[in-house]
């Protein structure tokens, strides 16, 4: 291959190996690295505005630093931007958490020796064991079935953690996970090897997005969920792509967007039609509709969802976290029905709900679901003048240790409201307010790093 293109603004090795970059690098904060580039690398930004194509005043204020009191500097935040910034500075893919990049890949042109067999062939003068030898060289890898067979499994238990583990924990994993496969996407391998690891990132990327949006990272969780997209459209993959669509579509649902997330549903349907991630479309259709009070559209999404949901296999794990079951049903419709108004059949789904959330032994291995079933049952009990048996269950839900804070906020606010609405005298009221309030106030803080 011939060599990358040069660009003005490439970082040297003694730069990329300083630790502060690579950790403002890892944060996606490219002002910081922009002020460091011109620091440690006499990079002016004139010539990072003309690598990355920002006008240089723009480079000039991402790269202020915050202790001039001018505020909380400009942040990159959009996908295709994050990349164009790590190619115009050449910064390695994996260092920023994505897959190599082309340039990555290209190597400087050397003279060819006759004996080599891509210089016969393009010589025309290839013979039969020249051939061979190059079929040869197309098996020739640095990483054998038995790590990537390792990388899978370690995903998969990841996935299958996801209900209950801890969210820092998951964090922390998933995204060594995501440097390891990405570092092995350097190596020599084989085309369905360089394949299989491509998809294995994608997945890595999809739980990524889910975690970080659990912790309230939303900037970060929005580049993890665009990665896996474009990987999945890059690999081929419509399973991982749909998935992608249908954790869009979630960020909408908990932020009131619905025409984004009926949008995001159907691209999501247009991308797979076979796997169960299509039923979590269909329930998340249902839930926007009944948010918006169409209850005919409540009703044909659940329909088509428990349809497709009838069409699948029973999974061995149904707690992994990209498989649909039909324990996983009565969430869903237990949402719906609660927003229709219908609490006695959102009441009994959310009874089912806690029941299959809870192991033998009493342990929930379903947290998420089960804080959300007590809300459910918080607002069936507001509406029926229960207002101690409301409050107990809320703030139940809101102890948890494992949250999914955009989620439980959203179903908690419904509680809030019914609860100031119909008692609004009661210190039970305010004091179960505050607390969700000081919920809100701490998923408010400054993001954390990716």
């Amino acid at each position: 291959m011939t060599e990358a293109a040069p660009t003005p603004a490439a970082l040297p090795p003694h730069v990329l190996e300083r630790a502060d970059v690579r950790s403002a690098i890892a944060n996606h904060d490219f002002g910081e690295v922009f002020r460091l580039a011109k620091l440690h690398g006499h990079i002016s930004f004139a010539k990072i505005a003309e690598a990355v194509g920002y006008k240089r005043e723009h480079i000039g204020k991402m790269a202020r630093p915050e202790t001039e009191g001018k505020g909380v500097r400009p942040r990159i935040t959009q996908f295709h931007k994050v990349l164009e910034v790590i190619d115009g500075l050449r910064i390695p893919g994996h260092l920023a958490g994505v897959a190599p990049r082309p340039w990555e890949l290209e190597r400087p042109a050397t003279a060819t020796r006759t004996e080599d067999p891509s210089a016969l062939i393009a010589q025309g003068g290839a013979g039969l064991w020249d051939v061979a030898e190059m079929l040869r060289r197309t098996e020739m890898s640095d990483i054998n079935s038995a790590a990537l067979e390792s990388i899978e499994q370690g995903i998969d238990q990841l996935a299958r953690a996801y209900p209950y583990a801890d969210a820092d924990y998951l964090h922390e994993r998933t995204r060594s996970g995501l440097h390891y496969v990405t570092k092995q996407l350097e190596s020599r391998m084989t085309l369905r090897q360089h394949q299989e690891l491509l998809v294995d990132t994608g997945w890595l990327f999809l739980l990524n997005a889910c975690v970080q949006y659990d912790r309230g990272q939303r900037e970060a969780a929005n580049l993890s969920k665009a990665a896996a997209l474009r990987i999945g459209e890059e690999a081929g993959h419509g399973e991982i792509k749909a998935w992608a669509w249908e954790i869009e579509a979630w960020f909408a649902l908990t932020q009131s967007r619905w025409q984004d997330m009926l949008d995001a549903v159907e691209a999501g349907h247009i991308a797979d039609q076979t796997h169960s991630v299509g039923v979590q479309l269909y329930a998340h259709k249902a839930r926007a509709a009944a948010r918006m009070g169409d209850g005919r559209l409540v009703r044909d999404s659940l329909d088509a969802g428990r349809a497709r949901l009838d069409r699948l296999p029973r999974p061995d794990h149904p707690e992994h976290h990209f498989i649909i079951d039909p324990d996983k049903w009565d969430f869903y419709e237990m949402d719906a029905y609660r927003l229709l108004g219908d609490d006695e059949r959102a009441a009994t789904h959310a009874r089912s709900v806690i029941r299959i959330s809870t192991g033998p032994d009493g342990t929930e291995i379903s947290p998420m679901r089960a804080a959300e079933a007590r809300l459910t049952l918080g607002v069936a009990a507001a509406r029926t003048g229960e207002i101690d048996e409301a409050i107990g269950m809320g703030t139940t839900a809101l102890e948890a240790d494992r949250k999914s804070l955009p989620s439980l906020l959203l179903v908690a606010d419904e509680l809030d409201k019914e609860l100031r609405s119909r008692y609004p005298r009661e210190t039970a009221t305010r004091d179960f307010h505050e607390q969700v309030m000081a919920i809100k106030r701490g998923s408010a803080n400054p993001e954390l790093p990716f």
